[in-house]
């Protein structure tokens, strides 16, 4: 049996962390590229990570969330079973981001003065735009040394850094707060409350069955619909099957 996991935010703010986090995965994936359609991609995730950040107010979000995780770590701190060298590692990484975050009045700035990265940048939102004829300057650094690249990607990286260790940190935290348990979906449908502060719903699943879970709901409650990868014909591909999962609320 294969596993999958599905996470399905309840809010805004967790929408975007994952969003962030996947493009922080893809960069990692492309950032040593061996050759130039890989540094393409790397670009294209580049630019797509500024543009979110740019609209983002994931500063303040930061400062909330760092604050709240320092005060949950200090309750548990009083816990007789707790690991305090884990808990003190992590007290100080929380002390040392939000302390970077406050001073910084905007987040990954340092990359928007990168000049070379502003002359290509406009560029790639064009579907085809990075062509020799369109950035000659891009395609003569793809023919620089893989050293001089290498070094140039660090940099680049270097700025957003904050931004992806606090959400690694955030989203750590998050997950933390909820425990699989296993459950039934009767007619393909499992209906759950939203308790208070539920951020988060995560669903593992056999995964060689051809169906997935899609999740809906409000602030009240909310619904896991299962669903037929490959529907029949004239069907809504919605199962009526009983169906064993587990589910954990962060």
């Amino acid at each position: 049996m294969t596993i999958a996991k599905y996470e399905f935010p309840l809010c805004e703010k967790v929408r975007n962390y994952l969003r962030l986090e996947q493009l922080f995965k893809q960069l990692n994936e492309v950032e040593n590229a061996k050759n130039e359609f890989q540094y393409l991609h790397f670009f294209e995730v580049l630019f797509d990570l500024i543009d979110l950040i740019e609209r983002l107010d994931l500063r303040t979000d930061f400062v909330r969330d760092l604050d709240l995780q320092e005060k949950n770590l200090v309750y548990w701190s009083q816990h007789p079973d707790i690991d305090s060298s884990a808990l003190e590692q992590a007290l100080q990484t929380i002390h040392r981001l939000a302390a970077e975050i406050k001073t910084n009045k905007k987040l990954g700035s340092g990359i928007r003065e990168e000049k070379f990265l502003n002359n290509i940048r406009q560029r790639f939102a064009i579907p085809g735009g990075a062509t020799t004829f369109d950035l000659p300057s891009l395609f003569c650094w793809l023919k620089q040394a893989d050293e001089i690249k290498h070094k140039n990607v660090q940099q680049w990286r270097a700025h957003l850094q904050l931004v992806e260790h606090s959400v690694q940190m955030l989203l750590s935290f998050l997950r933390e707060r909820g425990r699989y348990s296993t459950v039934e979906a009767k007619n393909g449908f499992y209906q759950g409350n939203v308790e208070d502060k539920i951020e988060l719903i995560r669903i593992k699943c056999d995964n060689t069955q051809g169906y997935y879970p899609v999740l809906s709901g409000n602030k009240y409650r909310y619904g896991i619909k299962f669903m037929a990868l490959f529907p029949e014909e004239g069907s809504t591909g919605a199962l009526a099957d009983k169906i064993e999962f587990e589910i954990a609320c962060c």
